[in-house]
């Protein structure tokens, strides 16, 4: 397996750290889950994110991503999916009835696997994360090397477990928040609608990606 330069994984690594400090779609939508359902739910949902991004990720070593940067059909596809299945999550949650005196942290309604699975879908349907990986690993690899696939794949990775460990602590800082809120009765009859907007701003924020235009081979 062909690796970027030492030097280029030293300048990879600093700037993913920057990026992956700041919060993104993917972190509201963890940090949604942990409130929703507690350290179980949120650990899960963040390994379904991270199988989403490596999914991004083996397509751009591949160069399946370079066709949602230059089929508009294709990237048409992905986005309305995605947005589609984040509303329909958003409204789902609205219209569903929580207990009077359960608090909804203790919600185990949905089962982990299908919180892993979900995890899965929303990272998977999400164009941004797709043009992120094609458009920002590329720039640490030495192409004269050969192996790009294998340097990006590598690269991939690595920013994938960063963000693990990364969305991790805001599972953590979540679930802390939510205890301080849980006996409040007014926060426990809003929570669910709060959860449900998020996921719906989510989904309409995805309907807001425009597809790039791209002008080189690592655009």
């Amino acid at each position: 397996m062909i690796l970027p330069d030492f030097e280029n994984i030293v300048f990879f690594l600093a700037a993913a750290s920057i990026l992956i400090l700041i919060p993104g779609p993917s972190v509201l939508y963890i940090m949604a889950k942990s409130v929703e359902q507690g350290y179980k739910a949120g650990i899960v949902s963040v390994l379904g994110i991270g199988i989403g991004s490596m999914v991004h990720v083996a397509a751009a070593a591949i160069g399946i991503s370079s066709i949602l940067l230059t089929s508009s059909t294709a990237f048409s596809i992905i986005k309305y999916l995605g947005a589609i299945y984040l509303i329909y999550l958003g409204v789902k949650k609205i219209l569903e009835k929580t207990p009077n005196k359960q608090p909804v942290i203790t919600n185990k309604n949905k089962r982990l696997d299908k919180i892993f699975y979900e995890g899965i879908l929303v990272n998977t349907f999400n164009p941004k994360t797709a043009i992120f990986f094609f458009s920002f690993l590329p720039q640490f690899i030495n192409i004269d090397k050969g192996g790009n696939a294998s340097q990006i794949l590598f690269l991939g990775i690595l920013f994938t477990v960063f963000a693990i460990l990364s969305d991790t602590l805001y599972v953590l800082l979540s679930v802390k928040i939510s205890k301080w809120f849980t006996s409040s009765k007014k926060y426990l009859k809003r929570q669910k609608n709060i959860t449900g907007s998020i996921y719906i701003a989510l989904g309409l924020i995805t309907l807001t990606i425009n597809q790039p235009t791209t002008h080189s081979n690592t655009k």
